[in-house]
């Protein structure tokens, strides 16, 4: 199955034991992704029991801060999405310290254009039959209606749409997919846990977008796991995602309205 990215082990001389690396895994979790998923249930838990079906609601993934003051919005933007970052550096240092490196994941920049292709390639996979599933599910009453850029335009709107693709795509592939699924092999988990593990917490946090979120997801984030755990790098994933999202960030906030079966 090609290289094995979630077996790795510690360096000599700085051993992690078992219950280090749980540790550790469950802090990184807690301050990002699991965070993420936990507000998310209850997102979802707070849209099914109002009187009012899941499509007949909206949620909105990037939103205005405050309309009546583009410049404090941008900073707004730009600062929650420096701060959400900060796990991302603390997922780089305890890989960094275990000898590992960001490297260990696949997240650098030695094969960019082996990167690039395959992530052109995933983007448009997942982004097309992503939208189809969306479109039905929406139509079925299964996820509520997103929002994917529910803001002002400016000057410097769609700079910071790309940022926000960008960070989206660089928090969920590296801890959801690579640094998680690395710690749960060191953990001894098997392959086909790993894999499920990683997909069904990536599906936990898109809750709020309804049941077909969740499912669209979590068959992501099956397919993601296989092409790391053959692959051994987040690199493709990192690129497809940043393709994904920003493509529906910039087109909704183009299309919105003026195609009739876009919700």
């Amino acid at each position: 199955m090609g290289t094995d990215p979630g077996a790795g082990s510690a360096v000599p001389g700085a051993p992690l034991d078992r219950r280090t690396l749980r540790d550790e895994l469950a802090i990184v979790l807690f301050l990002s992704i699991a965070a993420s998923a936990t507000r998310s249930l209850l997102s979802l838990i707070d849209s099914l029991t109002k009187n009012v079906s899941l499509s007949g609601q909206t949620a909105v993934i990037v939103g205005t801060y405050t309309p009546d003051r583009p410049w404090l919005d941008l900073t707004y933007q730009l600062v929650y999405v420096a701060l959400a970052l900060v796990p991302v550096l603390l997922v780089a240092h305890l890989l960094r310290r275990s000898g590992e490196g960001l490297a260990g994941i696949g997240f650098d920049l030695t094969r960019p254009r082996w990167d690039a292709v395959r992530g052109v390639a995933l983007a448009a996979l997942i982004g097309f039959s992503g939208l189809a599933l969306y479109v039905v599910a929406y139509q079925l009453g299964l996820s509520v209606k997103i929002a994917a850029a529910a803001v002002e335009q400016v000057w410097w709107t769609v700079p910071v749409l790309l940022v926000q693709a960008a960070y989206n795509a660089v928090l969920e592939e590296v801890i959801t997919l690579g640094y998680f699924m690395r710690r749960l092999g060191q953990l001894g988990a098997r392959p086909w846990v790993q894999i499920g593990a990683s997909a069904l917490l990536r599906g936990s946090y898109h809750l709020y977008q309804g049941f077909g979120g969740f499912v669209g997801n979590v068959v992501m984030g099956v397919l993601f796991g296989y092409l790391f755990r053959r692959w051994g790098r987040v690199g493709p994933m990192v690129v497809a995602h940043f393709l994904i999202d920003a493509v529906g960030f910039v087109g909704y906030l183009y299309l919105h309205g003026k195609v009739g079966w876009l919700p």
